[in-house]
């Protein structure tokens, strides 16, 4: 047994990405207990103490997560530590004791704590390493391989402003602690200097909490706490598992007295909040532009259209709209923009509800007809000079159509705009690439918001568009006494929506100064508005020193959160590399000299006798990685397809003979559709393609390898009904079986399930995460895709393909895509396998088919000479609903006399068996 427990640590957003080879160089770690500590005993885990103690001092929420847990298994065991940060959120701090030994953090210069963990690495000393994701974290994940008997504790520490969002401050916590707890406690405490208007606790656990919560409230001071007993914890009283499973949501808002904003100034610094009630809303120019490509089609878009007759049911008479809808095309309703009246309202309902989606995704041309309506409506003076004009996208893709290079879009779209309008932008999904769209949203005085393609789809929408629906304000500008303030953060702002927040902050001489005095200008509806403010210097310092929970040091928190968040949106927008190289420089320094995680550092976390150690450092571009990790229930903004799975499409050409283009675009051999074999030769850049028709509840042998003893098997289901006197096929469900690690995978159109021997763990579509087990990876995207990984060696992905439910003859199917790099033996076989070596192939004798887009041409291979069709077959991995074309030569039969044998010779009796080679 190990002297010293190993570790691997990860952390980030959806955990984007693991080092497979430092877990692995981790957990063997002078640990000849490995493969015992992988078989995990849940009930012997005890969790004696999950602790969670958040406090708000003005809008700045520390929140410390603790959790004490013990081994009391008679074998080591993997003790985890899972919680999720809210997005935005700095991780400054993270602890773990273990028996006594102790491990902490510091934060480093990226490059440094790289060099540091490398040398501990090298020495042979205990590594492990912990991902983050410092603009979009929300997951924060640590597994421990412990020995029995040890106990261990974990503790967790993150800051965030909380953002008034539709009249509200909301302080969200993930409580999930996995298991039952013998003391749980969430405590909540809320200090607010303006004075508490109410607290609220929604119930947001469920119903089986009720009463649970107490809050008590003052003027100025809130205390929320909710301490279930453990029978209070359990699903029901006979239940081991805990319903303690979701958020736990504080709600609250603060007095307001002056429209000028409240000042707060302490240590050195000031916190300007703003946000002034009871005026009138201002006339707004809005430009829906709603994506309708393919991928839209189902459930997003029903939900897309309830959502937008709603909307166009809450514009004002005073307002005026038109809608865009785009796929490969660009559609107006309206060329210009009309007022909201009930019958133009009515008749946009109309055209919205008789959208069908199809096609591409063109966004470019989308949004460049829609600041050309604006502008063109501005030119010919048809807008009120007091209006607010804004577009907002709602999109849940990449561009396919037009210009497809996201940073020219960018750049057209700023030059079109010319800091006339705001941008703003719905992202549905986890196809979309959000950080283009929060640039361009930011980069146009607008903001982005990714939701979730689901049934709350239409409620999202709608929030989204609550936010942005009541401009109150346009060109404000916020102005200090520049003698005695400095560092200010932006203090200029476009629009100020009613239920929203401005905040400014900055530092202040307070040794020199009395009093500080704010005036704040801006655009009503019906006046130019001249505000201002006048306090106190030390006027905060006798309630802050008499409250022994507020946070003496909010304002300097506050001040830096706003600051490196700015500078990280300037620095996505920054014209030119030497400017984005002295903002880097800025964000890394703020980064130090506050201790938070940024995409420019990296937190080292080590004991004591620093002989073992962590690193915590940004991950690769997710669009790169080969099988991205990812954690169960936890959101996923992960757009990583495999290196083998990029697809690039190319024009159809079949006179003469057009290759395959080279293997980084086209090199996989895959089954799709009813079921659709596409080989690819690596050597002769040639697909050749065929069908297998066979009957529902066959199971057909794609891959049979006894010499590294993997098994890929497909069992077919049908139609539900025929069509032209023939029943479709599909696979159903597919098996996978790697001998050697005793691993078995079965994935059918509902659920993934791992299979240890008696283990067994299971997953269903509707979840983002991932399995790891004897270094064996299996990662899932939502309602997309699996990816199975085995080391460097082996990969497969597993497509899902919903359809319409109550479609009258098509099902649920999955598709395979197996890369030709994957190290079979020579001995594999199968209707894939067969091909690891590659047969030679002579095509010869082009000439017209029965139709002229179809020639046909001899084929000789493996000795015999075969009569094939020039076609194309369909690639879903990048577009699942209408797929890409690819060229490939048909081979007619089932593939007779490409393959060996018959096709009846790979039908195996079970999901996991060895074929029979024919």
């Amino acid at each position: 047994v190990c002297s010293v427990p190993c570790f691997y640590c990860w952390l980030g957003i959806n955990i984007f990405s693991l080092n497979r080879a430092l877990f692995a160089q981790c957990c063997l770690y002078n640990c000849s207990w490995r493969e015992k500590g992988m078989v995990e005993d849940d009930d012997k885990i005890g969790l004696y103490s999950y602790k969670v103690q958040s406090t708000i001092t003005s809008r700045l929420a520390n929140t410390m997560i603790q959790a004490k847990m013990v081994n009391n298994a008679k074998r080591s065991q993997h003790i985890v530590f899972d919680v999720q940060v809210p997005k935005g959120a700095f991780i400054d701090n993270f602890t773990m004791d273990v028996n006594g030994i102790t491990f902490t953090s510091k934060i480093r210069e990226k490059s440094e704590a790289r060099k540091m963990y490398s040398q501990a690495k090298a020495k042979g000393k205990a590594a492990g390493i912990v991902r983050s994701n410092a603009l979009d974290m929300e997951n924060f994940k640590t597994e421990v391989n412990v020995p029995p008997g040890t106990r261990i504790q974990f503790e967790l520490h993150y800051h965030e402003m909380i953002r008034r969002k539709l009249s509200s401050y909301e302080h969200v916590i993930s409580v999930k602690p996995g298991r039952l707890a013998k003391h749980m406690e969430v405590d909540v405490r809320i200090i607010e200097p303006q004075g508490l208007r109410y607290v609220h606790v929604p119930n947001s656990l469920g119903d089986h909490f009720d009463g649970i919560t107490t809050i008590s409230k003052g003027e100025k001071k809130a205390h929320v706490s909710f301490k279930p007993t453990m029978a209070q914890q359990r699903k029901c009283p006979t239940c081991s598992s805990t319903a303690v499973d979701g958020n736990f949501v504080v709600q609250y808002d603060v007095n307001r007295e002056t429209t000028g904003g409240e000042l707060e100034i302490f240590n050195g610094y000031f916190i300007h909040f703003f946000a002034p009630e009871n005026l009138d809303p201002l006339p707004k120019n809005i430009l829906f532009v709603i994506d309708v490509s393919g991928s839209m089609w189902g459930l997003k878009m029903k939900q897309t259209i309830e959502a937008m007759k709603a909307i166009l049911s809450e514009l004002r008479a005073a307002d005026q709209f038109s809608l865009i809808d785009f796929n490969h095309n660009v559609r107006c309703w309206r060329d210009n923009l009309v007022s909201a009246t009930p019958a133009q309202v009515e008749d946009a309902k109309k055209y919205i509800q008789a959208i069908h989606p199809n096609g591409g995704t063109n966004i470019n041309e989308a949004l460049l007809r829609a600041t050309f309506i604006l502008n063109e409506a501005q030119n010919l003076g048809m807008l009120d000079p007091n209006s607010v004009s804004m577009i907002v996208l709602v999109s849940d893709g990449d561009p396919t159509v037009g210009e497809l290079k996201l940073t020219t879009i960018q750049k057209n779209v700023k030059q079109s705009i010319k800091d006339e309008f705001s941008l703003f932008c719905l992202g549905i999904g986890f196809d979309v690439d959000y950080d283009f769209l929060q640039r361009i949203a930011t980069d146009n005085r607008g903001m982005a918001q990714r939701i979730f393609g689901n049934q709350e789809t239409s409620a999202q929408m709608k929030n989204f568009y609550n936010q942005v629906s009541t401009p109150l304000l346009k060109k404000i500008q916020f102005n200090y006494p520049q003698e005695s303030v400095s560092d200010v953060t932006q203090s200029s702002f476009h629009n100020y929506f009613g239920g929203s927040e401005i905040v400014v902050a900055g530092k202040v001489d307070t040794d020199n100064l009395q009093h500080l005095e704010s005036i704040v200008t801006a655009t009503a509806a019906n006046a130019e508005l001249v505000m201002e403010t006048l306090r106190d210097v030390e006027e905060l310092d006798g309630f802050m020193k008499k409250d022994k929970y507020a946070d003496p040091e909010f304002t300097r928190k506050l001040w830096a959160y706003l600051t490196v968040n700015q500078m990280l949106a300037e620095r996505n927008t920054a014209p030119t590399a030497a400017l984005k190289r002295n903002i880097t420089k800025s964000i890394l320094q703020m980064s130090l000299d506050h201790h938070i995680v940024t995409p420019f550092t990296a937190m080292l976390i080590e004991n004591a006798e620093k002989d073992e150690i962590m690193l915590a450092d940004q991950p690769k571009d997710p669009r790169r990685g080969c099988c991205p990790g990812l954690t169960p229930n936890a959101p996923n903004n992960n757009k990583g397809i495999p290196a083998w799975a990029n697809v690039t499409a190319v024009p159809v050409s079949f006179m003469p003979e057009q290759r395959s283009p080279p293997v980084s675009s086209l090199s996989i051999n895959r089954v799709d559709n009813d079921p659709h074999f596409i080989i690819h030769l690596p050597k002769s850049q040639r697909n050749i393609c065929f069908n297998i028709n066979s009957e529902p509840g066959k199971i057909l042998s794609l891959v049979s390898d006894p010499g590294t003893g993997v098994v890929v098997n497909g069992q077919l289901i049908g139609a539900k009904k025929t069509e032209n006197k023939k029943l479709n096929t599909y696979f159903g469900k597919i098996g996978f079986y790697f001998k050697a690690k005793g691993l078995k995978v079965e994935i059918t159109t509902e659920t993934i399930t791992l299979k240890d021997g008696s283990y067994s763990i299971t997953l269903t579509w509707s979840d983002t995460g991932h399995i790891i087990r004897k270094q064996l990876l299996v990662s899932m995207k939502k309602e997309n895709n699996v990816t199975i990984t085995v080391g460097k060696e082996m990969s497969f992905m597993v497509l899902l393909h919903r359809v319409w439910k109550n479609h009258p003859v098509n099902v649920d199917f999955l598709g395979i895509y197996i890369p030709p790099e994957n190290q079979f033996s020579p001995a594999a076989h199968g209707l894939i396998g067969q091909f690891t070596s590659e047969p030679e192939v002579y095509i010869h004798h082009q000439r017209t088919g029965q139709a002229p887009e179809k020639p046909q041409a001899t084929m000789e291979v493996k000795g015999n000479k075969l009569t094939v069709t020039r076609g194309l077959q369909k690639d879903y991995r990048t577009d699942r609903v209408l797929g890409t074309d690819v060229q490939c030569w048909f081979v007619h039969n089932s593939g007779k006399g490409f393959i060996d044998g018959h096709y009846k010779d790979y039908l195996v009796p079970h999901l996991y068996s060895f074929m029979k080679k024919p």
